[in-house]
């Protein structure tokens, strides 16, 4: 009951998505390597830029922005399962270290991500905290895309 009651108030509390439902990011090239980010209404923009020597490093890097989205993820997850067990952890802190390694081919590829989360309770202040980490991770729909793989269609249209 504990369980599905956690689940209700996360379903109302946070909009997710329907299961069909799509979400949409626009990134346009402002300047060299540097594209605005657009994530719809209501958010702000941000710039991404490869470092150098082609970008000027002037915002985060793809790989940056998809080490904030595993890492940010499952902060969220850890905290939410704890919140099904009206726990508190404070400050939830995710680093995750993105390792970068060259495919069969030579195309530099992101071949790891080492993430560490810290939690600014004691493990003793937090009741059922085995059960839960037990669980979290599943909830991360972000490292769980990640982890299985993600089918990318990619069409390119010219003007």
């Amino acid at each position: 009951a504990l369980a599905l009651q956690g689940a209700l108030w996360f379903a109302q509390t946070i909009r997710r998505p329907a299961m069909s439902e799509s979400l949409s990011i626009t990134v346009t090239r402002q300047q060299g390597y540097q594209f605005l980010v657009d994530f719809g209404a209501g958010m702000p923009d941000i710039t991404a830029d490869l470092p150098a020597p082609l970008g000027q490093g002037a915002g985060p890097s793809p790989e940056h922005l998809l080490g904030a989205a595993v890492a940010n993820c499952l902060g969220a997850s850890l905290l939410f399962s704890l919140q099904k067990y009206k726990q508190d952890p404070g400050t939830v802190r995710a680093t995750a270290t993105l390792t970068q390694g060259r495919n069969a081919e030579g195309r530099l590829r992101v071949t790891h991500i080492d993430v560490a989360i810290e939690l600014e309770k004691p493990a003793a202040e937090l009741q059922h905290l085995e059960r839960v980490l037990a669980q979290f991770e599943s909830f991360c729909t972000v490292t769980q895309s990640v982890k299985t793989g993600i089918d990318v269609a990619v069409n390119v249209r010219t003007g």
